[in-house]
């Protein structure tokens, strides 16, 4: 079972491309900056991994649309390799997380809310424009 689930920030805006094609995907990369269960013992601080992540189709265009830079996120996904040749001619291998799905960690910042005032509305049920009165079969 190939199953990964993964916790921490964003490390910068997600990038989105379409594909090409009638039916054109969204496709987003980014990276993960996962903090490790331990401190290193030098520094005394907490050594983070930096794990790539791609999304496609819906998945893709909520991640870019809510999650900023810096967010907590959760994703879970799968673990994928492969490998291409750099321009250098030397074959790089990679190691991403394919995301199926991605929740926020944090609460929404009240102040990033826009303030609505409440405006007193007539109940659903009294709200009967008078000219329906003609089409009621009673009176």
């Amino acid at each position: 079972m190939n199953n990964v689930v993964l916790i921490g920030n964003l490390c910068r805006d997600g990038e989105v491309r379409y594909s090409i094609g009638e039916n054109a995907t969204a496709i987003y990369r980014n990276s993960i900056a996962v903090q490790r269960k331990f401190k290193d013992k030098s520094t005394g601080n907490y050594e983070s991994d930096f794990i790539g992540i791609e999304a496609f189709g819906k998945t893709a265009e909520f991640l870019d649309k809510y999650f900023p830079k810096g967010s907590k996120v959760a994703v879970t996904g799968e673990i994928r390799t492969g490998s291409y040749v750099n321009k250098d001619g030397q074959k790089v291998y990679t190691t991403d997380v394919l995301v199926n799905n991605a929740e926020f960690c944090t609460k929404r910042d009240e102040n990033s809310v826009p303030q609505v005032q409440a405006q007193p509305q007539t109940p659903e049920f009294m709200a009967i424009s008078s000219d329906i009165e003609e089409d009621l079969p009673f009176k």
